[in-house]
């Protein structure tokens, strides 16, 4: 089915979307494993998060500004009032955790004086207990995010197949 444009996402929008969804999704899991498991594999699931953690900044940079740039298609005229107020909360909170997340971990791994990929510089001083309160900061707003992540997608599901409102159409990838 064809949908008029303005009723879609633009390709670029849903293009990162897409993309930082499977990130975002690798990178929780890549979390989990990497604090649950000590075994050889350990470095190598650092690396792996931190990589993963700076190619989603700078993702998230280019979807602020692409949705900054491009319009959004309108919510359905016969959303109730909360429910549109809930879907622009839980963007808000989405794109804050999505910019801050790579954000506390960077400044995380200089304030415990962790070597950075790619010669990045700190952006924290050196100091242990700033490095514990980043630390559990972006532990709580890992299990945040991913709480936010099930009602998105509960969300998108729920427009998607009990009120087939267009609401997933205009993200899904392709025609």
């Amino acid at each position: 089915m064809n949908l008029h444009p303005s009723t879609r996402f633009h390709p670029l929008a849903r293009l990162l979307h897409w993309l930082m969804a499977v990130l975002i999704l690798t990178m929780l899991f890549v979390g989990v494993s990497m604090v649950a498991d000590l075994s050889p594999r350990h470095p190598w699931l650092v690396s792996l998060h931190k990589a993963i953690g700076l190619a989603l900044l700078v993702l998230v940079v280019l979807r602020i500004a692409t949705r900054l740039r491009y319009a959004t298609p309108p919510l359905p005229s016969d959303l109730p009032r909360l429910q549109q107020w809930a879907a622009k909360a839980s963007h808000l909170l989405l794109y804050g955790l999505m910019l801050g997340m790579p954000l506390i971990g960077w400044g995380m791994q200089s304030a415990g004086g962790y070597p950075l990929p790619w010669q990045l510089p700190a952006i924290a001083p050196h100091d242990l207990r700033l490095y514990a309160l980043l630390r559990a900061l972006h532990g709580w707003l890992a299990y945040l995010l991913f709480a936010t992540v099930l009602v998105h997608i509960a969300a998108a599901l729920v427009h998607g197949f009990v009120r087939r409102d267009g609401v997933l159409r205009s993200m899904w990838p392709g025609r």
